[in-house]
This record gives C-alpha cells, sequence and structure tokens, in this order.
C-alpha cells in the first residue's frame, strides 16, 4: 500500500489543467480519467458507498466506529489543476534534507527555485520539499489536498482505536475555474459540515474568502491596407490598450495584499479585427466588489461613446462570494479546526483567502465549509512546491479533527 507521500507522487503524474472555455463537466477529460482511478483506489481499501457520476465529482464514506450519535462531516479537495500552466508530464523530485540554498529545478533553461526570491523556502530547512523540474507546475494545490484525505481514511481504518463517526470524502472537478461546486450535490452528500483540504502553507485556516467575478470584453476593429489606412483603419489592439490604462494601475495582484481587491488581466488576444481581453474581479468587501464590477461597465460605456457604440462588449459573471456570512453561525466548526491543529502541534493562522475555494460556494449551499492548509506553496507555477512534513501535519489534522468530533471536545 502506498504511503503518503507515494500517493502524492502518483497523483500528480495525471494531467488535469481545467479550461473555462469547454463549458463542459468536467471541463477536461482528464479529470475524469484521474477520477476514475481514484474510485478504483477508494473502493480497493475498503471505503463504502464510493460513487462517482457523469459529472466528475467522487463521493465516498468511511463509516463509523462508534455508537455514539456524531455529526456526519467530510473533507473535500478537488482533482483539476489550474489552466494557468501545464500539468502535463509533471516531473517531480524530492529535495531531501533541504539546506537553504538555491535549487535548480532546470539548469539548461536557468530555472531555479531560489530563497532570495521565495524567501518562505527557509522556514522549511532540514525538511523534504517535493519540487518540479521547472517545465509544468507541481500540483499540489489540489492534489496534495486529496493525497491527505484518502491516507488519512487509511490511517483510522488501520487505527480503530480512534473513534470517529461517519466520514464523507468527496473530490470535484474544476475548482480552479470557479466551477467545482456548481455541480456539488450537498444534499447527496449528506454533512453537517465540512472542511476543504485546498489551503496553502501549514497552519493555515481560513473562513473568509474573495467575492469573485470574470470579465470578458471584446473590442472591434476595422483592417485595411497599413499604406492606405489613414482616417480608415481602426486598430482593436489599440482600443483595448486604452482601456487596459483606465483602469487604476496599482490594484492588480502585484500591488496588493490582505483585504485589498484587484482587477487582473490574465488574458488576451487580438489582431487589428478584434480584442479580447479576459480579467478577473475580486474583493473581499462585497459593496467593493459590485463597485468593481460597475467600473468595468462604466469603462466600457466610455469606449463606446468615444469610438461608437458596439466598439467594446462585455460579457461578465460572478463565480463565488465570501463565506464569511455562511461560517460566522456555526464558528463551532472553526474551533474544532483549530483545536486539532494545536493538539498535533501546528499553529493556527487564521486569514483571508486571496482566492477562493470550492467550500465558498459549499456554504452557499448549505453545507458550512472553511478551509484548511493543504501544505503546498507557489502554487499554479514552475516555481510550486510542497514540504513532505506539511502534507503529513495537515494528514494528522484531518485524523484528529475526526477524533475530536467524536469525542465532543
Amino acid at each position: 500500500m502506498m504511503n503518503l507521500t507515494e500517493r502524492f507522487l502518483k497523483y500528480v503524474s495525471f494531467d488535469t489543467q481545467s479550461d473555462e472555455l469547454t463549458r463542459l463537466t468536467p471541463s477536461t477529460p482528464g479529470q475524469m480519467v484521474f477520477a476514475k482511478y481514484l474510485k478504483e483506489e477508494l473502493e480497493s481499501l475498503g471505503l463504502q458507498e464510493v460513487e462517482l457520476d457523469e459529472n466528475g465529482y467522487l463521493f465516498a464514506t468511511l463509516p463509523a466506529n462508534t455508537d455514539k450519535e456524531v455529526p456526519t462531516i467530510g473533507f473535500i479537495s478537488h482533482m483539476d489543476t489550474s489552466p494557468d500552466m501545464s500539468g502535463k508530464n509533471v516531473s517531480p523530485r524530492i529535495v531531501q534534507n533541504y539546506d537553504g540554498s538555491d535549487i535548480v529545478l532546470c539548469a539548461e533553461e536557468n530555472i531555479v527555485l531560489s530563497p532570495a526570491q521565495f524567501p518562505e523556502l527557509l522556514n522549511h530547512k532540514g525538511e523534504d520539499l517535493i519540487v518540479t523540474d521547472g517545465k509544468t507546475l507541481l500540483g499540489a494545490d489540489d492534489k496534495a489536498g486529496i493525497a491527505e484525505i484518502v491516507s488519512a481514511m487509511v490511517y483510522l481504518m488501520e487505527h480503530p482505536e480512534i473513534k470517529h463517526g461517519k466520514i464523507r470524502v468527496g473530490f470535484n472537478p474544476d475548482e480552479e475555474i470557479g466551477e467545482g461546486a456548481h455541480k456539488f450535490d450537498v444534499e447527496k452528500f449528506g454533512c453537517e459540515w465540512g472542511y476543504t483540504m485546498d489551503g496553502g502553507e501549514l497552519g493555515e485556516l481560513e473562513f473568509e474568502n474573495f467575492n469573485a467575478a470574470g470579465a470578458k470584453v471584446i473590442f472591434k476593429g476595422r483592417n485595411v491596407h497599413p499604406g492606405y489606412a489613414k482616417n480608415k483603419m481602426i486598430n482593436s489592439m489599440r482600443i483595448a490598450s486604452q482601456f487596459i490604462n483606465m483602469l487604476p494601475r496599482h490594484e492588480t495582484p502585484e500591488h496588493t495584499e490582505k483585504y485589498e481587491g484587484f482587477y487582473h488581466l490574465n488574458g488576451m488576444q487580438g489582431d487589428v479585427e478584434q480584442t479580447t481581453l479576459n480579467y478577473i474581479i475580486r474583493d473581499h468587501d462585497r459593496d467593493k466588489f459590485e463597485n468593481r464590477k460597475k467600473e468595468i461597465q462604466h469603462l466600457v460605456n466610455k469606449i463606446n461613446a468615444e469610438f461608437g457604440e458596439g466598439t467594446a462588449t462585455l460579457e461578465m459573471r460572478d463565480q463565488y462570494y465570501n463565506m464569511r456570512e455562511k461560517i460566522e453561525p456555526v464558528m463551532h466548526i472553526i474551533d474544532v479546526a483549530f483545536a486539532a491543529m494545536e493538539a498535533v502541534g501546528v499553529k493556527p493562522n487564521v486569514k483571508p483567502i486571496r482566492g477562493g475555494t470550492d467550500g465558498a460556494q459549499l456554504s452557499f449551499k448549505g453545507l458550512p465549509c472553511p478551509n484548511i492548509f493543504a501544505g503546498g506553496i507557489n502554487f499554479h507555477g514552475r516555481y510550486e512546491f510542497v514540504p513532505i512534513q506539511n502534507m503529513e501535519k495537515a494528514m494528522k489534522v484531518i485524523v484528529k479533527i475526526a477524533e475530536m468530533v467524536a469525542s465532543d471536545k
């Protein structure tokens, strides 16, 4: 039987990038391939009620081993990896007993994971780090979470002296494109509350997240021969660049932190005839979030007023909302996670999520679902890494939560 690290290394071998353009669920076929593998694994491990639906949602049950009346709780992670960088042919390696120096990921391309750029590396001296080869992301977001949940269920089965109630596990597609909870059947999952194992660094415990929307702005131009273009050509790329510069320059991801929101241009395609800008809009404060969306619409209207109606068109949709309002009435579920971390020697770090998790949407669907660290760092890119010790601690937190819920502590 695989241990936690072996399980994680197996999981990252599956290419599960999501793709918001397909409008399918799951959005990419690789996610269903991975889901089918997980289904077989869960069945072989002895979990019960293992069910995979046509949309790629995988549920399973670890039955209670106590006669006490104990709330049913769930642990959830997502199978997809970010569209921001390739997750195909991930080639991880383990840097054992990290000494604090630079880690060369890819010598031929001079790609280096260095504490000069990523000082958080120094928090993990003496630990064993799983890193990339510099050509793909790693996939710790969120295959570390899946590996931790599966390994925790195995541990509980192997240690029947640890009493626990009924535990449900759920693995879903398409979290990275904001759709992970869209077809998650909360009623079928059947829990009083759950936890997503989708946080980052050791100790993270989160029940606030961004309000989120996506916006696509399309600019129409007119192409004619450039030698004879005076008063005829309309270059959509120039209009798009004007729009970009109309937004606040410092309200972008690279200039914001903590509770500060932003506009993020994360995609651009264009030529003279047509240019498309893809934005994500984020803010913890609901009123500020709504105002950000209004500002996008206002700027589109300004472009059309200057260049003619129909020059710019806007498609905008909400993706998820801040779960805080759904968690505050049931704060005991935060208390349990906080106490479980302390019990296994992890210092809780309660902080707002500068992103979203499936738990945000699930909370609004009736399943309160805060987020717990999975241990990875530098998600969504070639510099992603995860300390094995972080994953081991996360697994212990899952086990301890199950134990504490059953013991009323």
